[in-house]
């Protein structure tokens, strides 16, 4: 079975282990982080070392951390490399890690990082399957009838369950209007993305918005 590791940080993370568990047959371990962290952190692995934090985490074979912090992910991932883990995920983008520092990580270990804005846009690669053959950038099929939506099957949705809400909401919709109002449900889905003017829940609800296009496109 394979085993995902999620590690969060006040409310952050615990929406994916809801996803998770509910549309998959993942094993799951995780691990804390207080919400309030220092800005700079001279000494993050003694930092964690303090915070008895839960080194457990570090079985799983891919790991989520929500650490949000430059400091503590860098430290996070030098011990996910040294545990051998295969494939670390890092939401948040590149302001919550250091992208420089996470690269050499992963050139001098082997082991797949990839930082994300959105956990919607992750796509498949040789380190991060199974997890991201269910998790990740938005695959839908759709059925219609008489000019509305009947149903809405998630192939993969985004790890934060806007994808599920999407495709019990917008049954019934006609099908002229249902990509614009699949991207407007997941922007009102209460997704801990960004939320300005570009990026963020705006990216995401536009992914979804093209996946539906593409689903009603390759209906059966």
């Amino acid at each position: 079975m394979t085993v995902i590791g999620v590690i969060t940080r006040g409310k952050y993370g615990h929406r994916l282990i809801e996803t998770v568990r509910e549309h998959s047959d993942f094993s799951i371990v995780t691990a804390d982080l207080p919400e309030f962290v220092p800005v700079f952190i001279e000494e993050p692995d003694e930092f964690l070392e303090a915070l008895n934090f839960d080194r457990s985490v570090f079985s799983a074979e891919i790991i989520i951390t929500y650490s949000l912090h430059p400091d503590l992910t860098s430290a996070i991932a030098k011990l996910a490399a040294e545990a051998g883990v295969r494939s670390l995920i890092v939401p948040g983008g590149p302001s919550r890690a250091s992208v420089p520092e996470l690269k050499k990580i992963s050139e001098v270990s082997g082991m797949d990082i990839e930082v994300d804005e959105i956990c919607c846009s992750l796509e498949p690669n040789a380190f991060n399957r199974p997890f991201t053959e269910l998790f990740g950038s938005p695959i839908l099929k759709v059925k219609t009838k008489d000019g509305k939506i009947t149903d809405v099957k998630v192939i993969k949705g985004a790890p934060c369950g806007s994808t599920w809400y999407m495709a019990k909401e917008i049954v019934g919709v006609e099908i002229k209007d249902a990509p614009p109002k699949a991207g407007l449900l997941i922007q009102h889905y209460p997704c801990r993305a960004t939320r300005g003017d570009i990026g963020g829940i705006h990216e995401s609800g536009e992914l979804h918005k093209q996946a539906f296009i593409k689903a009603l496109e390759n209906e059966e």
